[in-house]
């Protein structure tokens, strides 16, 4: 579904990403992984579109996407989860998800994906009618992935998902991405620094450090690796 090929990009004279190649095959959950200023956002807003590489090329369902524009990108239904969950925190958990389908046609479809999301998250269904900016930090994150659920994508970037939140919500919202994986085979690029539970829910892992690929293979085979324990998941 998604191939990335020897992918640079600067800001400025600082280069963030030196050389980065993956992929992401259809219908798996691929995790990067790496500490701060790794580079591992600067690739999902390269990915986005938000971010225009120096050199490289991005392969998205058989289509070079290496130079289009971030609403095109969305309109071939590659959609990101932002960090910080970024919701609209003057709406509500409705019109949230509202948003999010406004590329979509047909009523029925739109009912019925709304349906799926508050099937997926309860609690979103219970605070449908509540003002997003008065969630909590767990709602807010359940919110951001059912918002680009509403979008009917073909492949989900979902980056730091666990930023901020407690070890129980976390391991929920790490349970409610497997399930979407599952469920609707949508592949997900998952960027996270909580290495430990990356590896756990992805089939494939690669390692950023300061932007280039340390480390990659099978999420089982690095969480077993001297390097990446001694690195990443306390010895």
């Amino acid at each position: 579904m998604l191939t990335v090929t020897d992918l640079h990009v600067s800001y400025g004279a600082i280069k963030a990403l030196d050389g980065v190649s993956f992929e992401v095959p259809a219908g798996a959950i691929v995790t990067l992984i790496g500490g701060n200023g790794a580079g591992k956002t600067t690739t999902l807003h390269t990915l986005s579109g938000l971010l225009r590489p120096t050199r490289g090329r991005i392969m998205f369902a058989g289509r070079d996407i290496t130079t289009l524009p971030t609403h095109e990108i969305v309109g071939l239904e590659l959609c990101q989860v932002p960090e910080g969950r970024l919701v609209f925190a003057e709406l509500t958990v409705r019109e949230n998800l509202d948003l999010d389908a406004y590329l979509r046609h047909g009523r029925a479809a739109i009912a019925a994906t709304l349906d799926h999301v508050y099937e997926l998250f309860p609690r979103l269904a219970e605070r449908r009618g509540q003002v997003a900016g008065t969630l909590s930090g767990g709602e807010q994150q359940r919110l951001a992935i059912g918002r680009a659920l509403m979008s009917a994508p073909k492949f989900l970037l979902l980056d730091e998902p666990s930023l901020g939140l407690a070890p129980r919500l976390i391991e929920t919202i790490f349970e409610r991405i497997v399930a979407i994986n599952r469920s609707q085979g949508i592949p997900i690029l998952l960027v996270e620094q909580n290495a430990r539970l990356a590896l756990a829910v992805s089939s494939y892992a690669y390692v950023l450090e300061s932007g280039r690929i340390a480390l990659h293979g099978p999420s089982a085979e690095l969480a077993n690796d001297p390097r990446l324990k001694a690195a990443y998941l306390g010895g």
